[in-house]
Order: C-alpha cells, then structure tokens, then sequence
C-alpha cells in the first residue's frame, strides 16, 4: 500500500531528467517537452507526456463522447481504454530496435493524474505536424522555410518538404516496413502521417504502435468506436480497401497506405485523396466509382502533378485493389524512382559503418563533388552528423574532415560548436596512449595507420583553420583548437611543423596578449630551437617576426610581443644563430629589421648592431644580400643617433659640454719643480741671476697657490693703486695663538693643499696719481727696478708645487703690532724692512704715502693637541683688522670684505742675515717663516741719467 502512493509520488523521468518549461510540440495526444539528463547534461532526449484530463473534453476531437453510454461508468471505461491502446503502442518501442524505428531511452510509466510518460530520442516533431506547417504557410504566403514560433514571433522551419526529403524519408519508412514485415513479423496496422517522427537528423522514424499486430493470423481491428478520440482509433483515410472491405489484413495492408500517405506529401492540402471522416460507409462509397479512387487516371486525386518517376514506378503498384500485386518492402527500395546520386549518397552514407576501408575512402573522396547539390538542411541535419560520426576511425581523418568543413563553411556558428568542435577536441587532444602489453604485427600496423591519420587530419584542421576562426568565440578557440595547434608544433613531422608556422598569422587575431606571450611564443621558440631543418629554422623566424609586428602579416588587429619578452627572449634566440646560411640570414634580417624600431637604443647598439655586423660578413652572402645587411645597419644606426642627440640635448643645458681631455688630464706642476722659486721669469731673471745682480722681476708672478691676495692700496710714487682680481688667500693652521687678534677666510680642507687659479693684477691710472719719469736704467738698480722688486716680493709664488706642504715651517703667528718682538721663534723683522725699503708720496695725502704690501688676512697659528699635523682654523663671522705692512710703517688696515680661494702651501725663504722675531708674541715653534730674496736685502741707490744708462749696460 505505502509502496504505491510512495510510486505515485516518484518518477523515474522526473527524478533523472530536466524538462523544458513548456512542450516544444506534440503528435496527437501527445506533448513533447525537450530534456537532459541530470547526471549528463550532453545527454538530451524528448520526453512525451500524455494527460487523462484531455480525455475529459466530451465531443471534442480530442475528447471522448457520451453517446452509447448512459453511465459514468461507461464513460471511465471508455477512457480506460483509450488509455490502454496509447500504452500499447509505446510498450511495443521498447522491443524493436532499428534504424528506422523510434528508439525508446526510458519505458513508458504513469503519472500522478493517471496519465503515461515516456522518454525517446531526440525529436523534433511529427510528420503530420509538419504537414500542416506546411499548410498554413502556403496559405499565409508568409515565406519559405518560416513558421510560427508560439510566442507571436515567426521562425525558420527547422525542414522542408522538398523533393530530397521526401525521397530520402519515403526509403526510411521503407525500411522501417521491412523489418516489421520481414524481421519482426508484424504489422503496423495503421501507417499514417501522425505514426512517423522526425528526429533532429531530420532521419523519419516509424512509432505509434497501438494497431500493430503479428502477421501469423493476425486479429482485426476493433471497429469504429465514436466514444472513443480519433487518435486511438482506426484511420479510414489511410486504410486499404482489402481491410476495410474485405477483412483481410497482411503485411500489403501497409503498402497500400504507404502509396495514399505519399499523395498526401504532394497534394495540397496535405492531406489523404480519401477523405471519409471517420466513417466506413463514406470509405466504401469511394473506393464503388472509379473517378474517386486513387488511380493513374486521375493522378491519383492529387490536386498537384506528381513526379514522373514515383507515378510510373511505384503509385500503380501500390494503390491497387488487389493486395498481390502491390510491391514489398523491399521491392520498393529498388524502385527507380530512387536512383539519382543524391539519394544514392544518402543511402550508402547510412550503410557507411559496413563497408570496407577502400570503399569508405573511395565515397569520402568523391563526396567533396555532391555536397553543393544537397539541400541545407540535408547537409546539416543527415549528412554532417554522418559524418561526424566516423571520425572514430583514426585513419579516415584525411579523407572525413575535408567534407566535414565543406559543409560548415556554410552551417551556423552553434552547430560548429556543438556537433565538430566537441568531436575534434576528442580526436587529436585526447589521444589514448598505447598499452604496454606486447603487440601483433596487425596491431602494430593499425596503429601506425591511426597515427598516420591523425597527422593527416592535423594537416587538414590547420589548412582550415579560417572556417574555425570564423565558426567558434575567443574562448572556444583558445580551449579548444589552441592546444590542436601547439601538437601539430610538437609533431615530429616537418611538413606539418612547416604547416603550423605558416598558420600563426590566421589565429592571432583570435588570441589575447597573454596568451601570445605565455602559450604561443614559447612554443615557436622551442620548434625554432630544436629544429635541425633549415627550413623550419626559416619558418620560425617569419613567425617571430609576425609575432613581433602583425601589421607585416596584414593582421592589424592581433596583439603582438611586447619589448621584454623581444629583448629578454628573443634577440638571445637570435644570437644563438650558427649557421651562415644566406636564407637563414636574410630571414633574421628581416626579424632584425622589425624589432630594431621597438628595443631601447641601449640593446640595440650593444646587441643587435653587433649580431649584424656579424652575420653581414657570412661567407655566403652575395652582393646584394650585404647590401641588404648594411641599409638596415643604417636605419638602425641612424635611430640610435637621433634618439642619443635628443636625449643629450635634454639632460644639458644649451652651450653645456662635458668633460674634455685637457681638463681630464690636468695634473698640475711636478712634485718639487717649483720648490724654493720666489716668482718671475724671462730674459731679464736669468740676466740678473748669471750676473748677480739680484731676483727682481719685471713681470707679475704667476699664482699657483700661493700668497695671493687682493691689491688695494696706493704706490710709494703717485698713489697708483694696483687692484688685483683674485681670491683672498684662506689658511689652515694649527698651533693657536692666545694673545693674537686671529682672522680666518676659510678653513683647511683635506691633506692635500690643492693650489689656486692664476690671477692676474693691474695697474690703474688715477686722475689724480702721478708716476716718475722714466729713464733707461738695469732693472736690478734702478727706481723701476726697486719698485719692480717690490711688487716682485708682494708677487712671490710662494709654493713649494701641487700639494707640497714640504716647506712649511711652524712659526709665532702676527702681531697686530710690527714693533711687538719676542726673543723666542722665527720671523721677520718688518722694521728693518721697511728702512732698507722706503718710498715718499708725491702727493699731499700724508695718508697715502705708501702702498700695502700686501692684503692678506692674519694666519692663525694653531697646534693640534697631539701635535702631529694641522687644524683648519674656525672661520671668524665677524670682519676683523688686520695689520697692513707699509715700507717704512705699520698700519691697522680695516679687514677685507671677502676672501675666497684655496690654502696652498708655500715657502719665503729668509733674507741673509736677517733678524727673527716673534710677531705675535707667542710662544716659539708656532707661526710660519717669511725668507726673503737676497736682492731684497741690499739697498737700493737710485740712480738717474747716464748713471743708470751706464749701470744698464
């Protein structure tokens, strides 16, 4: 009890399958939903739906009638039995198994409201159906292959009813019929438009069994019932005379309504030449005149001329009154009727799978000539699937696929995705490895045919690779052809290695940039790299080029490397190049040529430009060849000097230069050279210096680090003022002076002294300053000479040469006082000095009777607490005074404004006999030593007129 309601419940169908939300069509009293299976979704069949209920509508075509039946009861009987011949005619599915028969997936069950389910293959509705499609187009004018979709909508007819179709499903049925009559000893009983189905193959399909019996005795059909719909009942207008008349039911019977259901494919409308509306007295008045039976004579009550061949052939023996001299089943596919070569292909492409290999090969190479006379839904809906379908056979690949793209070049992008696309992933990706067990000779020769196939059916997939481009999405062609693509890269073949790198400009438009540089470059370079042919060598290097620039491919529109994987990847690939093959050179070149425009300046200067001088010298190469070589050397030297100039010209300011040679190279004077050289030089220094006369120097001293000062006070004889443009001197000392007033310019820096520029001093002319005269006189005795001499000493190169701190001596520092002497130390006596050498202004400035020997800020003497070398002096903010030292005076000077300028070491060698002193009053050891020139300790006598003419010569 529990396990029937607990049935009622559950459905086999409804539990394993997901339906379509609304029927999709119906044949009779039949719905038929669309349905996948739930655990395989690839799994589609049709499921037919039958609902009690609809048996409720009392009168109506599709209902019962009271009438005879004074009871309820007899009404559920009547439906009861209705019931049963639609389970009847299902049942009967589940026992036969043909080709031309409806195949049944799941058996028929009841449903909760007492109705019955079945699931078949997949169809798309049925022949009556069709028909009166067909009808209502016809009628409605509404266009060639369009219908109804339901929704208010108008849709493409998914067949038509044209000639081939009709041949084609007429032959079907046959062979349905002969294996009822000759196989399976039955009789259908009721062939009729509404007992033939039409897959999605568009293949005709024989069902509705409820009338089928055995033809061993067979029973006759239950009468006429009007209680009963007319779809479970008996048609008339299909049913031979010899039933109807005369009782007798044999295999003929279905011959005899074959003949009246192909005038129904031709007449308009479609329908029977019988029309007898259910009734048995109408079908016997009929068939009594002559004039309303079917015959040659009235063209066979069609309202449309019927091909000549059918009529000829197989209407007169089919519609006759006698059942003996109607054709078989069998006989009636031998009928000329169906010998043209369109039906003649279809009908060997069904009987495909028993032929031999030679009579395969001979049909798939002939077919490429027939395909373009079939209708479009012939080809997709019988042929293509056919044809699919024998690509299991590894070694028919060559010969199948080429048809298999013929017909979808034409075919809709969704029927190339799901019935080719699905088949060619399984045959060259998933590739069952062979077993390990030993194997036959026969074995091995299968499956060397196998491989062979397949490497053809490579080379007819890339040779086709265009219809694929067009025919599947980004994502389908990368998933799915993609990796097609890279086991023809792989293949040990060079022709289809050759074939797969000439196909790379097709499929980069379909590719994204990571997939270029991660999925196809890497494998372009492994073929390029592993290769021992020359030709695949030439061939890599034409797909690195249109990988590197598209645009050379005419493929604009593809993506293509970017400058790391060119720089990074790439160009050592083609530096690895060995062979001196021209080909193979100019094939780089031309690669060369390409990326030369994208690569930094940098990579191209030190990578590619070698790499071209390089292959430019092959022994190989011809003329022209190098020529080649050497314009693209030019392009590509041009580009780097044009980008170098630009990138100069950015970085530097305009008239900015770098760093010549001469700066570069600039060592200054030799270590020594100049030590103990007091300044000056010329013809006049080495007359004085060979003939004793005393170092004056006409000329100023070249400054090369030494004392160097600015000029500003006025001469002894007019108030000249020599004004010098120059750095004041800076200083670093070390030994610290508690009693000196210090002033510091600038502070020592590191342990070599580096030397100042040359500055140069001149002698300005005032308004009111006035010069002696001038007379001829020795430079070493005259007033020129001792003026001369005095500048010569504010000049004193007082250096030792570059970086020479050799001849510096530690000395008390200055006094602002020149009289403040110490007995302890080192120094000058200015005093005696300035009475050996003193000038009288010209002048009535009592002020400026002298000028400054020179202007330099005090040295500040300073020890380093350990006593081992010397401090840079704190530099002092504030101006301090500063002693200037006069020829005969000592003056307090205010301090100098600015003082720039490098410390360089220096000597003055002290004059002889010379006193020492301790000008700051510090304690000894600490300062520095001033040594004069000897000519400057001898008193200078001036002499005028021939005395010093005399003394000149």
């Amino acid at each position: 009890m529990f396990s029937n309601a607990l049935k009622s419940f559950t459905s086999n169908i409804t539990s394993n399958y997901t339906l379509s939300p609304s029927p999709t069509g119906h044949s009779g009293p039949w719905k038929i939903y669309d349905a996948k299976k739930k655990k395989n979704p690839n799994q589609a069949v049709s499921v037919f739906v039958f609902e009690r209920k609809s048996l409720d509508s009392g009168g109506s075509s599709g209902g019962l009638s009271l009438r005879g039946s004074t009871s309820k009861d007899g009404l559920r009987a009547a439906q009861d039995e209705a019931v049963d011949r639609l389970r009847k005619g299902t049942s009967l599915l589940a026992r036969l198994r043909h080709p031309s028969i409806l195949e049944l997936v799941e058996p028929v069950e009841e449903t909760r409201g007492g109705g019955l389910m079945f699931a078949t293959e997949p169809v798309m509705t049925s022949l009556a159906v069709l028909l009166a499609e067909k009808d209502e187009e016809e009628r409605s004018s509404g266009g060639r292959y369009v219908v109804d979709d339901g929704n208010g909508g108008r849709r493409r007819r998914e067949v038509e009813i044209d000639e081939l179709e009709i041949q084609k499903g007429l032959l079907q049925v046959a062979k349905g019929l002969e294996f009822l009559h000759e196989s399976a000893a039955l009789i259908h009983g009721n062939l009729t438009p509404e007992s033939v189905m039409l897959n999605v193959k568009s293949d005709w399909k024989l069902t509705s069994f409820s009338f089928t019996v055995t033809s061993a005795s067979p029973p006759l059909p239950a009468p006429y019932d009007p209680r009963l719909p007319p779809f479970v009942q008996l048609s008339l207008d299909y049913a031979s005379p010899d039933l109807i008349l005369d009782q007798d039911l044999t295999p003929s019977t279905d011959l005899f309504s074959l003949g009246l259901l192909i005038v129904a494919l031709y007449n308009y409308p479609h329908r029977s030449p019988l029309e007898t509306h259910h009734a048995a007295p109408t079908y016997r008045r009929l068939l009594a005149s002559t004039s309303t039976t079917p015959n040659s004579g009235n063209n066979y009550l069609s309202s449309r001329p019927l091909p000549r061949p059918l009529v000829e052939t197989l209407l007169s023996r089919l519609l006759t009154r006698r059942p003996a001299s109607r054709v078989t089943a069998r006989e009636f596919q031998q009928s000329p009727y169906f010998d043209n070569i369109l039906v003649s292909t279809l009908r060997f492409l069904e009987s495909l799978p028993a032929k031999t290999p030679s009579e395969k090969s001979a049909f798939m190479r002939g077919l490429p000539k027939v395909l373009p006379q079939f209708p479009r839904s012939v080809l997709e809906k019988k042929i293509l699937p056919g044809l699919v379908e024998e690509l299991r056979d590894g070694s028919m690949l060559a010969l199948v696929l080429p048809n298999i793209f013929l017909i979808a070049e034409n075919a809709s992008a969704r029927l190339f995705s799901e019935k080719v696309l699905p088949r060619l992933k399984e045959v060259f990706l998933i590739h069952v490895p062979s077993a390990t067990e030993p194997k036959t000779a026969a074995a091995k020769v299968a499956e060397r045919e196998r491989e062979t196939g397949r490497e053809g059916g490579l080379t007819v997939l890339l040779s086709n690779l265009n219809i694929i481009k067009d025919k599947t999405t980004a994502k389908e062609f990368k998933e799915d052809i993609l990796p097609v693509h890279h086991a023809a890269l792989e293949s040990p073949t060079h022709a289809l290695q050759d074939l797969a790198l000439r196909s790379i400009p097709t499929l980069l438009p379909k590719l994204d940039f990571p997939t270029l540089k991660n999925d196809v470059f890497p494998a372009v370079a492994a073929v390029f790299t592993k290769t021992s042919s020359l030709g695949i060598k030439i061939r890599g290097l034409e797909a690195f080029k249109v990988l590197c620039s598209p645009a050379a491919a005419a493929t604009s529109d593809a993506p293509e490397l970017d400058k790391y994987t060119i720089q990074e990847k790439l160009i050592p690939l083609l530096r690895g190049i060995k062979t001196k093959e021209p080909a193979v050179s100019m094939a780089a070149l031309d690669v060369f040529k390409v990326i030369g425009k994208t690569c930094d300046r940098e990579v191209v200067a030190m990578e590619i430009l070698p790499c071209l001088w390089s292959m430019s010298f092959g022994p190989l190469l011809g003329v022209e060849q190098f020529t080649a070589f050497m314009e693209v050397v030019r392009q590509v030297s041009s580009r780097i000097e044009a980008e170098q100039i630009r990138k100069l010209r950015e970085l530097r300011t305009e008239g900015e230069s770098g760093s010549g040679a001469g700066d570069i190279l600039s060592f200054g004077g030799m270590p020594g050279m100049s030590s103990g050289i007091t300044g000056g030089g010329g013809d006049d220094n080495f007359e004085n210096l060979v003939f004793g006369r005393g170092g004056g120097s006409k000329s100023p001293p070249v400054n090369n680090g030494g004392f160097d000062a600015p000029w500003n006070s006025t001469n002894a004889s007019g108030g000249g003022t020599i004004a010098a443009q120059g750095l004041e001197p800076r200083f670093s000392w070390s030994s610290p002076s508690s009693t000196t007033n210090l002033h510091s310019s600038s502070s020592f820096s590191g342990g070599v002294l580096q030397p100042q520029q040359q500055q140069t001093r001149t002698m300005t002319p005032e308004a009111k300053t006035s010069f002696q005269p001038l007379t001829p006189t020795s430079a070493s005795h005259s007033t020129t000479s001792n003026s001369m001499n005095t500048n010569a000493f504010s000049n004193l190169n007082l250096g030792s040469g570059f970086g020479s701190t050799t001849s510096l001596r530690p000395q008390p520092s200055h006094s602002q006082s020149a009289s403040n002497t110490s007995s302890s130390g080192g120094g000058i006596d200015w005093s005696a000095a300035a009475a050996r050498r003193s000038f009288h202004s010209t002048t009535s400035n009592t002020n400026a009777q002298a000028s400054s020997l020179w202007n330099t800020p005090p040295l500040k003497p300073t020890q380093s607490p350990s006593g081992d070398g010397f401090k840079p002096p704190v530099q002092q903010n504030q101006q301090q005074s500063h002693p200037t030292i006069l020829y005969g005076q000592t003056r307090q000077q205010p301090a100098p404004t600015t003082s720039t300028g490098a410390f360089s070491g220096f000597m003055i060698p002290p004059p002889p006999g010379a006193g020492t002193s301790n000008a700051g009053g510090g304690t000894s050891g600490g300062g520095f030593t001033l040594t004069l020139p000897a000519s400057m300790n001898k008193k200078s006598t001036e002499k005028k007129g021939l005395d010093a003419y005399e003394s000149l010569l």
